[in-house]
């Protein structure tokens, strides 16, 4: 008896030490995948690992793999259950709050944006005021009709749809072609040039001739694509990966085999031979190793090269750039769009009408979340303010590559909620006769235009105090509270003391000397410096949204390219500040 018991011992023993074997094996593949940013692969190795024992870091990494492969609903979920364990990661929250807002759950998503920026009350500000600016346009659409074009699109990745001159457009996809081609971060295929005919409803895949083009063939993936106005030329972008020994100058973390590869974009030329596409040539600002130059866009005449890079002299994170063709017919070095164009983050996808009109997504300047789509009069270096086109044709999600004739109806791209697939091709038509009034009951509201950001309005039938809540303003090109500000900032803080159900919305303003973005950033520190100072007079950050509307909106004729007196650029360097709900 004593042997057999010695025995079983023995054999669970065994049984555990081979499950934990197991489970050790499968972090391993599952974090080894990760590194690779193989996020569809590593996240079945979890998935398995989870069924037995999920602890907060294992439904931390499920979630970012569901975050990064735009699962966003499965990602709320496992974030939802890390944050249930006490040792969850404070970044977590923001994560969370990302996901929620992606997913429109706005209220939700605030609630964890307050739990992340619990140090930070101006950054809490900020996010609460985009949070704010998606409830309202989303309520107060733009005059555009959006549509999936559901005979393009399938469960896979459809984007970057582009004119072929005739009755088709060209789009990329990574759906099903039977080549077998798996993209370990997504799990689909491999992307791809598709045609789809207006006119039949046909989709055919876009088959092109590689020539001896050596970019073409250790691409993974293709597209998009861009023609001339004439329908003969093209450029293509393709991806490549590149292994970390050839990336002198991408290192993480120092240490030279951190990052075993990464993927870089470049341009290739091609023209129409009777009925193929032939590759040419390769775009003479091509350096893979060292950034990528993809996403490409064409004046009418021809003459300007529009594209998206990460090169060295940009603003941020990847900027719009541009081409002159020379008269030996080569591109002249690529010059950077300037500050009124790129920001801090990203911008990509250009595109530019007929009209001249530029079109570009960008992560940087003020929207719903991701990817927002712009549009800008102007060209090479100078620019008009670039105008946000506000929802539907925006979205919490990210929207870009829009392309269009004449700015009145045309395509674009979004992973929006209720596609048939992670990213949808849509077309898009502004309505006639879509302006309406209603009639006025209450108080009046004001109208929201296009791109202008719209503040919370106040309520009607509320009691409230004193409403004479004067502006504050700042000295030239500085953030700091005046002492004038703050004796008003103090009589303000009296009065949300004395009515603690009051909420107030700030907004902040610059004079018209500068770009753009430069008193974009500028104008989003003054609206959070004076939410710190009343932070610090005890109001709690929640009863604010603040946000910084660069030289927006004057209150003279001071607009840009006016030459004023320093009175009156003094008048439109504030902070206005509005009651927006609540009383006694």
């Amino acid at each position: 008896m004593k042997k057999f018991i010695i025995i079983g011992l023995l054999m669970a023993l065994l049984v555990k030490v081979t499950l934990a074997q197991e489970q050790l094996s499968l972090k391993q593949q599952g974090d080894k995948l990760f590194d690779r940013y193989e996020y569809f692969k590593s996240l079945k190795f979890y998935l398995k690992l989870a069924s037995h024992k999920a602890d907060v870091k294992l439904m931390e990494r499920i979630a970012t793999c569901y975050r990064y492969i735009n699962e966003y609903q499965d990602a709320e979920d496992w974030y939802a259950k890390a944050l249930t364990d006490t040792k969850a990661e404070k970044i977590d929250h923001y994560f969370y709050a990302e996901v929620l807002f992606r997913n429109q759950k706005f209220n939700l998503a605030k609630q964890q944006y307050q739990l992340y920026f619990t140090d930070d009350a101006g950054a809490l500000a900020l996010k609460l005021a985009d949070v704010d600016s998606a409830m309202v346009w989303t309520k107060q659409p733009s005059p555009y009709k959006v549509n999936s074009l559901a005979n393009v699109n399938t469960p896979s990745s459809d984007w970057g749809a582009a004119y072929d001159g005739k009755t088709a457009i060209i789009f990329t996809s990574d759906r099903e072609n039977g080549d077998n081609q798996t993209d370990n971060r997504t799990g689909n295929g491999w992307f791809k040039l598709y045609t789809f005919d207006l006119n039949t409803k046909e989709t055919k895949q876009l088959f092109l001739d590689p020539g001896n083009s050596k970019e073409f063939k250790d691409a993974y993936h293709v597209g998009p694509m861009v023609l001339n106005s004439r329908g003969d030329t093209a450029y293509i972008t393709l991806t490549t990966e590149i292994a970390a020994k050839n990336l002198p100058t991408d290192q993480r973390n120092g240490k030279s085999n951190a990052r075993l590869y990464t993927r870089r974009l470049q341009l290739v030329t091609a023209v129409k031979k009777d009925d193929r596409w032939l590759i040419t040539g390769s775009f003479a600002y091509n350096n893979v190793r060292q950034y990528s130059v993809g996403n490409a866009a064409l004046s009418k005449d021809g003459k300007l090269i529009y594209f998206s890079s990460d090169m060295q002299g940009g603003q941020g994170k990847t900027d719009i750039w541009y081409c002159e063709k020379q008269s030996n017919g080569t591109w002249g070095k690529p010059v950077n769009c300037g500050k009124t164009i790129n920001s801090k983050a990203e911008e990509s996808f250009p595109f530019v009408d007929e009209n001249g009109v530029l079109y570009y997504a960008s992560k940087g300047l003020p929207g719903m979340g991701g990817y927002e789509i712009y549009a800008a009069q102007g060209q090479k270096v100078n620019w008009d303010t670039p105008k946000n086109l506000k929802y539907p044709i925006n979205s919490t999600s990210d929207d870009f590559s829009l392309i269009t004739r004449d700015g009145q109806s045309g395509y674009l791209s979004s992973n929006r909620d209720n596609g048939q697939g992670s990213d949808d091709i849509y077309a898009f038509t502004r309505t006639k006769d879509s302006i309406f009034i209603k009639p006025i009951t209450g108080n009046p509201q004001p109208i929201v235009t296009i791109g202008k950001p719209a503040l919370p309005n106040p309520l009607s039938g509320v009691s409230r105090p004193d409403l004479d809540i004067r502006p504050i303003y700042y000295d030239l090109d500085k953030s700091f509270i005046r002492p004038d500000a703050a004796a008003e900032l103090d009589r303000l803080a009296g009065i949300l003391k004395q009515y603690p159900s009051l909420k107030i919305a700030l907004a902040s303003y610059c004079d018209s000397r500068a770009s753009y973005l430069y008193n974009l950033a500028l104008s989003q520190r003054r609206a959070k410096s004076a939410v710190i100072y009343l932070v610090k007079k005890g109001i709690t950050p929640t009863r604010m949204s603040a946000k910084g509307y660069s030289k927006s909106n004057p209150v003279n004729q001071c607009a840009d390219k006016v030459k004023c007196s320093e009175a009156d650029y003094q008048l439109n360097r504030r902070t206005e500040i509005k009651i927006v709900s609540g009383g006694n």
